[in-house]
């Protein structure tokens, strides 16, 4: 018994040394090499600072709507809602949401909704909607500014991220990256 308490305490202290010391300083030099040096993205936009990698609450019928959230964009509280996909509550919320949808883009079926823009994301921050996502509100968008399609279109082509590496994941668009060129479409 001693003998096994005395490699639990060396363990102990090399987990310790490791993860407190060694790990730690690793990730914090990774992090000084890296864009915005580990304190996140962030686009200054009319002497406003916003955090392109941090979901945004945006809801006007003149800018593309970003996923839902279910920590109301709050980035110091990420985290899902984790109700299950037949919890009556949770239906309700993507009920509500749908409705909503389709009350502010009535052209739009509710077989063309993409899941994205009414269930929030595991991290409910997620700052990208799909490039379905983008399409199905581009003609509300088009309607409030008074933009043509084929604008907005081309707009959403040109701000389509592609897959890392071209093998994980699929082709994203970041919402305040949008939205940001959709206004200096508008006052262009």
């Amino acid at each position: 018994m001693k003998k096994n308490i005395t490699i639990a305490i060396r363990l102990t202290l090399v987990c310790m040394a490791f993860f407190c010391g060694f790990y730690t300083l690793t990730i914090w030099g990774i992090a000084q090499i890296v864009p915005g040096q580990g304190k996140g993205l962030i686009i200054t936009e009319n002497g406003k600072n916003h955090h392109i990698n941090v979901g945004q609450n945006f809801n006007s019928d003149k800018y593309f709507w970003s996923r839902p959230s279910a920590v109301d964009y709050n980035a110091a509280g990420s985290g899902g809602s984790n109700k299950g996909p037949s919890n009556p509550e949770y239906l309700a919320q993507v009920q509500a949401r749908i409705d909503t949808f389709l009350t502010h883009n009535p052209e739009v079926k509710k077989s063309e909704i993409p899941s994205d823009l009414v269930t929030a994301s595991g991290s409910g921050i997620d700052p990208h909607i799909s490039v379905q996502a983008a399409n199905v509100q581009i003609r509300r968008i088009a309607l409030c500014r008074n933009l043509s399609t084929v604008e907005l279109n081309k707009l959403v082509a040109n701000n389509t991220e592609l897959p890392l590496l071209g093998l994980f994941g699929t082709e994203r668009i970041n919402v305040l990256k949008l939205n940001i060129e959709l206004d200096k479409l508008q006052n262009n």
